[in-house]
């Protein structure tokens, strides 16, 4: 009665198709390393030059993204005042909800 029931998995019952996709086998081919000879003196290297563009603000791009800050924090300030509000309100209405059920209860208790 208390043990469990486990499932017995069906034998396949016809043609099992392969898969449809065959992954080829690769090979992996090994490269050695040439040996770097041992720098004799340091020597400063020239600052590496960043392979990334530069970002370069303009005062429109600027106002864009101060505009488009502005809408976020109005935005999500919004839902939060929204949520908090309902959240009142809830309780507001739990609240008056005990006190006239108490009242109910305690009218029935002096009869």
């Amino acid at each position: 009665m208390f043990r469990p029931k486990l499932p017995v998995m069906p034998q396949p019952t016809g043609l099992v198709t392969p898969p449809a996709r065959v992954v080829e086998p690769t090979t992996v081919i090994q490269h050695q390393p040439t040996p770097v000879a041992p720098p004799t003196a340091p020597i400063t290297a020239p600052a590496p030059v960043s392979s990334r563009p530069t970002v370069q603000l303009t005062p429109g791009s600027v106002l864009a993204l101060v505009g488009g800050g502005t809408a976020v924090v109005l935005v999500v300030g919004t839902v939060l005042v929204s949520v908090l509000l309902a959240v009142a309100v809830t309780a507001a209405s739990v609240a008056v909800c005990a006190l006239v059920i108490r009242s109910l209860i305690s009218s029935q208790h002096r009869r």
